[in-house]
């Protein structure tokens, strides 16, 4: 059935990961406890402000000083979690020498998406300047889940970036608006056709678009759309989909430092 003739119902459920996954709420839970035992093991470089608002920080993990630096965006729509719930996704990477970095974002509607974005570019351009300062000087591959799979793709461009990845991402923006997130997000049309990788033009850096088979269409579909668009503009990057995952057990191969996802990022660098 084609997307104009789907109920509100069955749009909303197209994009509900949360409700597509039993066990979704758990998870997070247990990613809340890991990442608290993280950030009070590795507190010396947490809560660092990059901006004026309560959520423009960095939450720097500093390995070896030449190695390279995994930055993870946090997912949820743009208008839920946080940070601090997601830290120990930095474990794989550092448990090879990689140093991680995590920043904060303002959430929906407290935030427009296109001042988050601009958050996330004040964010990286902050980091350009002071990342040394905090013992973190190798290369950066931006990466993000989700909602922050876009905004990895947005933010590709940005100079100190060198390579991309982008997990179970939202590329095309226009069918959000007519789903209930939209109540809080208020996209606009400018928006839609500005903040939508798939309608801008290609960023040509390396990127890897990966996806759990398990995921709901909608999702899966974005990431392959995304590659095909990708690779027909001459730009390099795998899509890598990983066999029975979901929306949410995915991040567990970016989590584990022998998992499929962190050893992908430690082939390709």
């Amino acid at each position: 059935m084609d997307w104009p003739d789907l109920t509100q119902a069955e749009r909303d459920a197209a994009y509900n990961n949360a409700a597509a996954v039993a066990d979704s709420a758990a998870r997070i839970a247990a990613w809340a406890v890991a990442s608290a035992e993280l950030r009070a093991r590795r507190s010396e470089h947490l809560d660092i402000p990059y901006g004026l608002r309560e959520r423009n920080k960095w939450d720097l993990y500093p390995g070896k000083p030449a190695a390279p630096c995994l930055v993870f965006i946090h997912g949820g729509y743009w208008l839920r979690n946080s940070r601090e719930t997601f830290a120990c996704m930095a474990e794989g990477v550092l448990a090879h020498g990689w140093s991680a970095a995590l920043p904060g974002y303002t959430l929906a509607p407290d935030a427009t998406l296109t001042e988050i974005v601009a958050e996330l570019g004040a964010a990286l351009d902050w980091f350009a300047l002071h990342a040394r300062e905090h013992g973190i000087g190798g290369p950066v591959i931006l990466s993000g889940w989700s909602a922050g799979g876009h905004l990895a793709a947005l933010r590709l461009d940005h100079p100190m970036v060198s390579a991309g990845l982008a997990i179970s991402g939202i590329f095309e923006l226009g069918p959000l608006r007519d789903t209930t997130y939209n109540a809080t997000l208020d996209l606009t049309q400018a928006e839609i056709e500005t903040l939508s990788p798939m309608r801008l033009p290609v960023v040509s850096k390396p990127m890897m678009l990966v996806y759990g088979t398990a995921e709901l269409p909608a999702l899966a579909a974005n990431s392959r759309d995304y590659h095909a668009l990708r690779i027909h503009a001459g730009a390099k990057g795998p899509l890598l989909p990983l066999p029975g995952h979901d929306h949410f057990s995915i991040l567990e191969e970016l989590r584990q430092p022998d998992g499929a996802l962190t050893e992908a990022i430690l082939a390709a660098t």
